[in-house]
């Protein structure tokens, strides 16, 4: 099944009814502030989006302190060079959950015309066990190949995840958009069964029929387009893997959209599933889609 993925998508979407789920004990509320200093190539958008996640890890950086790590925060800039902000040397030991309220931004313009966007945020986060399990996932540009990585698109560009974990386990795959809501993109709409079984050691290719990724039905993979009516946007891929089966949340829609639920209600989800599964996984990975 052929499946167009919209970034901007303009429907009408069902309320979701979310039970009331009881939060771990040692989730809290935190605040962080951090400034951005953009290049020549950065956008407003992209400056905010940057001093937004250096003002989350801040927060979580003060509040439970973190372990060294080598390229945890690197990103692409538009030319694809790569470069890597100034929390490149720290990974902290803590996941941010939601944010309260709406993050406050003061922005400026230095002498060389170049944007410089200060962010203070507010929000609820938890400690990270060490029991998690680390896993691949890469995301990849219209190819099934470790050379096709990347985390830049452009209109157009068929959106594919290479996946490999060392243990037997579950995997899930959420696309988050600038307009708070998750979408459910693996498991793929039409597959009955509700959960992705992966195999240890072995390499998957999510959403591309021509790779069969050894899990689905060919004809049951949604190959993923990506696509945007503005000069640039950012969105977050965000990959869940267990050992344990779990639930995976997701109303399925009637219009060929992937199954999608509020931000709200997936970071409700994770928090309460996290809590309950500490070899739960999760990868974030970033990126952005421009118009040309």
């Amino acid at each position: 099944m052929k499946l167009r993925l919209c970034i901007q998508i303009f429907v009408a979407l069902m309320s979701v009814a979310v039970g009331s789920t009881a939060y771990a004990d040692n989730i809290k509320t935190v605040s962080g502030d951090y400034t951005f200093y953009g290049e020549s190539n950065h956008s407003l958008e992209q400056c905010k989006r940057l001093a937004l996640e250096g003002a989350r890890i801040a927060a979580l950086k003060a509040a439970y302190g973190t372990t060294i790590s080598n390229d945890i925060y690197s990103r692409e800039s538009n030319d694809g060079d790569g470069y890597f902000s100034s929390l490149s040397a720290s990974e902290v030991k803590g996941e941010w959950i939601a944010d309260d309220g709406e993050p406050k931004y003061e922005i400026s313009i230095d002498s060389e015309g170049h944007y410089i966007v200060r962010c203070r945020v507010r929000g609820r986060a938890r400690e990270i066990g060490n029991e998690a399990v680390a896993f691949e996932a890469v995301t990849l540009r219209g190819s099934d190949d470790l050379s096709a990585r990347t985390t830049s698109f452009v209109n157009g560009d068929e959106l594919r995840l290479f996946f490999r974990s060392p243990i037997e386990g579950y995997v899930a795959v959420f696309l988050i958009d600038d307009s708070k809501t998750a979408w459910r993109l693996l498991p793929y709409s039409g597959d009955g069964k509700g959960e992705v079984h992966a195999r240890h050691g072995k390499e998957y290719v999510f959403f591309s029929s021509n790779s069969g990724d050894g899990i689905s039905d060919s004809a049951l993979v949604d190959e993923l387009v990506l696509n945007t009516d503005k000069e640039s946007e950012r969105n977050e891929i965000c990959v869940v893997f267990s050992p344990k089966s779990f639930s995976i949340p997701g109303i399925q829609t009637s219009n060929g959209l992937p199954p999608s639920l509020s931000l709200d209600a997936f970071n409700r989800w994770l928090s309460d599933s996290r809590r309950r599964d500490s070899k739960m996984g999760v990868k974030r990975i970033g990126i952005e889609i421009r118009e040309q």
